[in-house]
């Protein structure tokens, strides 16, 4: 059996934490789960989101938690002392006159097909309320500690699928190989949680839970099974239909889900190994890379919003000797190629690709090589979907402490992505209780991200 390694923030929790503390039925469900509380809850929400003209334009998050050093990826400063600019060297990009830090090499061979915005920033230095702004587009009403796992407000992949659905059988959400603590739906209902799609997709064993049928059991099998199972409920149907019992409701998703088992597009989508091994090869075989892979042909055939879950940013110790390992190799290698497999196939017009994290790191290395948190300047990589290509978005100051150039707040990135997808940003939506939540408050669209 493959072990996953858990990665750990300064707060001690791993990435799996969240299960245990029993918000896992609420953040990540099995697909027939979803199709029950979808059902089960559509009068919760008052009023639908008004809609916009596009809605062909889908997601693929990558979700670097921890805080990525802005320093160590997109945003070098060379002419810095060394405590700031650190160990490693600015490397050119295939666009003149754009940096990048030598440790994403491969990224920086595909910077003509990327923005870079190197100008978001808030006042949280704290995981969990860095989480929250960056993966909701809010701040938290309350101080939040570096280990909470809260959703005051819905994340941006509950809230797409809220506004769009499932599409073709499939859920609009999904989340590889388990949720952002702040990644779920809060008041829009569990229905619009994650589809948590666990496992290394590198593993020759792997299959996605709900989705492959066990390799013992072939189709006919398993129709045999459900008769047999009607026949046994058939004495009990009338008055179940009647009373409205929650075992008719089962049958009816239970049925969606076999549904989507024996799709031809979810088959295409999870089953990894019909891929070459020349293109699982440019993904890099790790589990990251295969995830990426799998992300994009998850949004090939109809998931409207990927997350990709990479932990591990939380280099307050040793980050130089982290990057230099596997750690930021796979994550090159894995985006460069998503990005540039995306272009090739012609589906970067309609699938926008976002890395970030929390927040950035702290301009000088601190007494054991590492970089703490820093809110106040961060680097978040955007393309497709429209976005300009080639070029850098704002600018901190000279030795990168403040965004100090065409500065933006979450508010603003979190309208950006809204309005990329074809979502009103400043639509009000209504809780259960009736009362009403502005999906952004105050923020502006990135203008640059519309030239």
């Amino acid at each position: 059996m493959t072990m996953t390694r858990l990665t750990k923030n300064c707060a001690g929790f791993t990435r799996r934490d969240f299960i245990q503390l029993g918000l896992g039925g609420t953040l990540g469900l099995g697909f027939c789960d979803l199709l029950r509380l979808r059902a089960n809850s559509s009068e919760a929400i008052a009023k639908a989101a008004p809609k916009l003209a596009s809605k062909n334009v889908n997601c693929i998050l990558v979700w670097m938690d921890g805080g990525p050093s802005h320093y160590e990826t997109f945003d070098p400063k060379p002419d810095s002392p060394s405590e700031i600019r650190g160990e490693f060297k600015a490397i050119s990009t295939k666009v003149p006159g754009i940096q990048f830090s030598e440790c994403v090499p491969q990224l920086a061979g595909v910077a003509d097909k990327i923005s870079i915005v190197r100008s978001i920033w808030h006042k949280d230095p704290n995981h969990g309320g860095g989480n929250h702004y960056m993966m909701t587009g809010a701040p938290t009403p309350v101080p939040v500690a570096c280990g909470a796992y809260v959703t005051f407000h819905p994340s941006f992949g509950s809230m797409v699928s809220y506004d769009r659905g499932l599409r073709n059988g499939l859920p609009a959400y999904a989340s590889l190989p388990n949720v952002s603590r702040s990644g779920g739906p809060n008041f829009l209902g569990g229905q619009h949680a994650a589809f948590v799609i666990d496992g290394n997709p590198n593993d020759k064993a792997f299959k996605v839970r709900d989705v492959v049928l066990p390799a013992e059991i072939s189709e006919g099998r398993a129709a045999n099974r459900l008769a047999m199972r009607q026949s046994l409920d058939q004495m009990k149907r009338y008055a179940d239909k009647l009373a409205e019992d929650p075992a008719v409701t089962f049958d009816q998703f239970y049925a969606q889900g076999l549904d989507l088992v024996a799709s031809p597009q979810a088959q295409q989508a999870f089953d990894i190994q019909r891929e070459s091994d020349k293109v699982r090869d440019a993904y890099g075989r790790t589990d990251l890379g295969q995830r990426m892979l799998l992300a994009r042909r998850l949004v090939a055939v109809g998931v409207s919003f990927v997350t990709v879950y990479y932990g591990g940013w939380d280099n307050h110790t040793k980050i130089f000797q982290t990057f230099k390992g596997d750690f930021m190799k796979k994550f090159d290698q894995g985006l460069a190629a998503l990005i540039a497999d995306l272009d090739e196939h012609g589906m970067l017009d309609n699938t926008m690709v976002i890395a970030l994290g929390e927040f950035g790191r702290t301009p000088k290395v601190n007494k054991d090589a590492g970089r703490d948190h820093w809110p106040g300047a961060m680097s978040v990589l955007m393309a497709g979907a429209g976005i300009p290509r080639g070029q850098v978005v704002g600018a901190t100051d000279a030795k990168g402490y403040y965004a100090s150039e065409n500065v933006y707040r979450p508010e603003d990135f979190a309208a950006s992505l809204y309005t990329k997808m074809g979502i009103d940003p400043h639509q009000v939506l209504h809780t259960n209780t009736g009362r009403p939540v502005q999906l952004v408050n105050g923020g502006r669209v990135i203008k640059e991200l519309f030239a």
